[in-house]
């Protein structure tokens, strides 16, 4: 993982998914440090928990219900439970996400 993350972040466990991150497990969610090489594309793919994201460096292009949003460093973005979207990275890229349970 090539972050810029501390390295106690770094010492978390590894997120076993399609991209690199570091795993802080919390009670009701997940929050990930996450890190997308340049070039980085995430396919049209949901997900079962609420999540929120703070971008900490480059930038996220997030689309989802038929539109396209950039997210720079310090903005936040959310991709409610069951919502298709898709992600690109055209810069290295790194995230704090927070991914909580839905009951």
């Amino acid at each position: 993982m090539s972050g810029q993350y501390p390295d106690r972040i770094r010492q978390l466990p590894l997120f076993d998914g399609r991209f690199d991150a570091h795993k802080l497990a919390a009670q009701g969610a997940d929050v990930l440090f996450a890190s997308y090489p340049a070039g980085t594309s995430i396919p049209a793919h949901s997900h079962d928990s609420d999540n929120y994201g703070v971008i900490t460096r480059g930038e996220l292009i997030l689309t989802k219900s038929g539109a396209t949003q950039r997210f720079g460093i310090g903005d936040w973005y959310h991709v409610p439970a069951h919502e298709e979207h898709e992600a690109r990275f055209d810069v290295a890229t790194d995230e704090i996400e927070f991914w909580f349970a839905v009951d």
